[in-house]
């Protein structure tokens, strides 16, 4: 546990500085923050036309609202986080990189419903945009890291407390 204690903040502090280094902002933020807008659009497009998306900008085409999506807002502090605590448990390479995956994911899922309503929100009423951005999602975000990482904690100490296969037994 003390290993997890010091290699957590570290394994933050690190990613949390990569992510802010210009290689990685031109080449891993910005992209993944116009995919997410791109991704959000076409998904709101099923069921709304007027809805477009230019780079990290969502918008309406008819009365002209948009959101711009920034940083802190694209989910990547939450994968940071999700990523920092996956790393410093001691677990099998494998149940962490199995891990990672869908826990980016399920963050990045949820953050595309945040996305969304945040969009709808904020055409409906500029007042409960700003709430539900600044109060409800922000923590949403975190908890579903958090509630990601205790659900693959689980997963991975099942795994390990498992029998092993008995061996198989020779042919006669």
């Amino acid at each position: 546990m003390l290993k997890f204690v010091i290699l957590f903040p570290l394994y933050l502090v690190v990613l949390f500085v990569l992510e802010l280094l210009a290689p990685v902002e031109h080449w891993v933020v910005v992209p993944w923050t116009a995919a997410l807008a791109d991704i959000s659009a076409w998904l709101m497009r099923l069921f709304d036309s007027d809805v477009v998306a230019h780079g990290n900008v969502i918008a309406s085409a008819s009365s002209g609202f948009a959101i711009s999506i920034e940083r802190g807002c694209n989910g990547i502090e939450a994968v940071i986080i999700l990523v920092a605590a996956m790393l410093a448990y001691p677990a099998r390479w494998r149940d962490r990189l199995l891990g990672l995956v869908a826990g980016f994911f399920a963050v990045q899922s949820v953050n595309l419903v945040r996305i969304i309503s945040l969009y709808y929100l904020g055409n409906w009423n500029r007042q409960w945009f700003d709430w539900f951005h600044l109060y409800v999602w922000q923590a949403l975000i975190v908890v579903d890291a958090l509630v990601v990482f205790l659900i693959w904690l689980s997963w991975t100490r099942r795994r390990e407390t498992r029998p092993p296969p008995p061996p198989a037994m020779a042919a006669a």
